[in-house]
């Protein structure tokens, strides 16, 4: 009976849990929508925006509202503002779903921003969110920097191994070829084809393979594996 109770405590947890989460995202969403104001491109976000957001959302919002700014939620612009209205209680939170890759770097980017402008932050936490701002933007230049090394590489890799498999086909320039330059043909090939030499196989799979490994690698076999 004890154990009986516990379990239907836990259960009603987890139901007042999560209709408290729907209904702190719904309470975030009217807010956020409340504070929209006609522009020169419609109804948007501005400095009173900020204000008003400040005065009506807390730091206990910012999970609901990076959770709304990270998806195509239809009010991810005035997620942005409202996380900026609260000043130093989300740069840390706006820095850290940037780098895992929560929050789109442009987003977190202007969102510090907003932060860095706001006039209803302390001069500390501005010039906080303008060096978390700058720390970002000099990560993203870097990975994407890495990115395009990385796919060079692989492009430059890709060419050769490519040359070196014609090479194959030619008895004298296959004996040029290192036994490391082989592997790297046989397991491409290998790659290609779906497999992985210890992964799963039927039994022509395997031997298949092995006469691929005995032609590309040892060079035993003199006509082309798939004869």
């Amino acid at each position: 009976m004890k154990l009986r109770s516990v379990a239907i405590a836990s259960l009603v947890l987890v139901a007042v849990s999560f209709t408290w989460g729907q209904r702190s995202e719904a309470r975030v969403r009217r807010i956020i929508l409340s504070t929209q104001h006609l522009g020169a491109h419609g109804m948007g976000y501005n400095t009173r925006s900020l204000w008003q957001l400040s005065k009506r959302l807390t730091p206990d919002d910012v999970p609901v509202l990076l959770s709304l700014g990270g998806r195509n939620s239809g009010i991810a612009v005035g997620a942005q503002f409202g996380l900026a209205s609260q000043c130093g209680s989300a740069i840390v939170p706006v820095r850290d779903a940037a780098v895992q890759h929560k929050l789109m770097s442009l987003d977190a980017e202007d969102t510090l921003l907003l932060i860095s402008e706001f006039e209803g932050c302390s001069p500390e936490v501005r010039s906080e969110a303008s060096a978390a701002k700058a720390e970002l933007h000099r990560l993203f230049e870097e990975e994407h920097q890495r990115i395009q090394q990385e796919a060079k590489q692989k492009a430059d890799d890709d060419s050769r191994i490519q040359a070196n498999g014609l090479k194959l086909l030619d008895p004298e320039k296959a004996k040029t070829l290192t036994r490391e330059e082989r592997l790297e043909i046989y397991h491409r090939s290998l790659a290609a084809m779906g497999l992985k030499e210890d992964g799963p196989m039927t039994p022509d799979q395997k031997k298949l393979v092995d006469r691929m490994y005995r032609s590309m690698v040892l060079g035993e076999v003199k006509t082309p594996p798939n004869e």
